[in-house]
């Protein structure tokens, strides 16, 4: 059997804090508002992860009201989804995300964020696709006030 899902992310950013993407900081003058550490793309992917394997969302496994996730590292997060999917008899296939975002430039981190998303996740790097897309200014994304995530992916069973 084979299930795909879909996931989506997004976070405001405001000056301060941290750019994180797929586990990775990325030098940026403005960082994530966010309960966890802000990861968009770690959380559409494990949005996305949960809705294929039929195991709900982020929102019911993570919850922002928990104390105890305030700033946690994302990459602990999909680690967790992992084990969880793997307890539930799935495979990932293959990842596929799209970040909007219009600054920074993210396409000389690439190569840094799909390895750690394939250490964390247990993949192999290429099986893992990230592709950055500006907004060309048009609206929040576009405007540098925020950044987007779409992320779709493959499971099968063990």
């Amino acid at each position: 059997m084979t299930r795909v899902g879909i996931g989506y992310d997004l976070h405001r950013l405001d000056a301060g804090g941290k750019f994180i993407l797929g586990g990775v900081e990325i030098p940026h003058d403005k960082g994530f508002v966010a309960h966890s550490d802000g990861d968009v793309l770690a959380h559409a992917i494990i949005d996305a992860l949960l809705g294929a394997a039929g195991l709900g969302n982020i929102g019911q496994r993570f919850p922002d009201t928990d104390p105890a996730l305030k700033g946690v590292d994302s990459m602990l997060l999909l680690a967790q989804t992992m084990d969880v999917l793997r307890d539930a008899g799935w495979s990932v296939v293959n990842v596929d995300a799209v970040v909007v975002a219009e600054r920074p430039k993210l396409n000389p981190h690439l190569e840094a964020v799909t390895r750690r998303l394939a250490e964390v996740m247990g993949m192999d790097r290429g099986l893992i696709s990230v592709k950055p897309k500006t907004n060309e200014g048009v609206n929040a994304e576009g405007r540098g006030e925020a950044v987007s995530v779409q992320a779709v992916v493959l499971l099968v069973r063990n």
